[in-house]
């Protein structure tokens, strides 16, 4: 009796455990992905409320159009744009987010945290690189969503 319990309670150890290990695998598949965007930034001045428009995207929800649009200016005594951004993909779909730009180089460190609409639970680690001329500008990082219905 003694071992046929033994067996039964590593059986289902080994079940739980089997089980676990699969819906954590399930959870993380597609949980992080990479995000590549091209923006166009010919409108970008540096005064408060410019954008940047989204030329492309494989990120089905930050649609072609979309308009990322910063709130500081840049401090030239710093070399750096440091600023809360929000990226606005219409109807009420929003990302906020910081990014930070080094006004030499134009390389950049954005991050997403939240959102609303289609881009809720929207995270993002985003490296920004200057493009081929002065106005495209790319995005590449990884993406996740944090709500239940996105994978």
């Amino acid at each position: 009796m003694k071992i046929i319990r033994t067996h039964a309670l590593v059986a289902s150890f080994l079940v739980l455990t089997l089980s676990l290990a699969s819906a954590s695998d399930s959870a993380s598949v597609g949980r992080h992905r990479k995000l590549q965007v091209i923006k166009d930034c010919s409108a970008k001045t540096a005064e408060p409320g410019s954008f940047c428009t989204i030329t492309s995207s494989n990120v089905p929800e930050i649609v072609v159009g979309a308009k990322v649009f910063y709130f500081q200016s840049p401090v030239p005594s710093t070399g750096l744009q440091d600023s809360n951004v929000v990226l606005d993909a219409g109807e009420a779909n929003r990302a906020v987010g910081r990014c930070t730009l080094d006004l030499v180089t134009r390389i950049a460190l954005c991050t997403f945290w939240a959102g609303t609409g289609t881009l809720s639970g929207f995270h993002a680690h985003i490296d920004g690189s200057p493009g081929s001329d002065a106005t495209n500008y790319h995005w590449d990082g990884t993406y996740r969503f944090t709500r239940r219905d996105k994978k």
